[in-house]
């Protein structure tokens, strides 16, 4: 089915009103080649924004990877091992997703592992009183924390 095409007088109007409505306009006149039309200051704040909730994935999955990887390291909890054990898995499986998806994200990833270790450092030590690191002990390159079991 095709859209009708907004005119340009009634977009900011339509981006308000009704976002998917608004992003199927856009994508119409793109296709069509009207880019003289296109409500560009609302485009350009959705592209930054699908950015933005990329690298804001990428911490917050590290940060929980880090977090379960600290606590199957360090809390001796056998019973809870393999709950650790499958959020590990899941958000490493998440991770990789999106840095296959977007390769470039591999920077934000190694920027970000400092804060993720402090924010997840943090919250370890108010779930259990366990003596963990001040610092991360292993390797943290991407592949690493993708991939390795620390705990074996």
């Amino acid at each position: 089915m095709t859209q009708a095409i907004v005119p340009k007088t009634d977009l900011a109007d339509l981006y308000d009103r009704d976002l998917n409505l608004w992003v199927e306009d856009t994508i119409a006149k793109l296709k069509a080649g009207d880019f003289q039309n296109l409500d560009v200051e609302n485009l350009i704040e959705e592209i930054e924004g699908v950015t933005n909730s990329d690298k804001q994935q990428i911490e917050n999955r590290l940060q929980r990877l880090i977090e379960h990887i600290l606590k199957r390291c360090y809390v001796s909890m056998p019973d809870c091992y393999r709950g650790w054990q499958v959020t590990i898995v899941n958000q490493r499986q998440k991770l990789t997703r999106l840095l296959r998806q977007s390769p470039s994200l591999k920077r934000h990833f190694s920027e970000s592992f400092d804060e993720a270790f402090d924010n997840a450092l943090k919250i370890v030590r108010i779930e259990y009183d366990v003596k963990f690191p001040d610092s991360w002990q292993f390797d943290h390159d991407i592949d690493s924390m993708l991939n390795v079991d620390f705990w074996e």
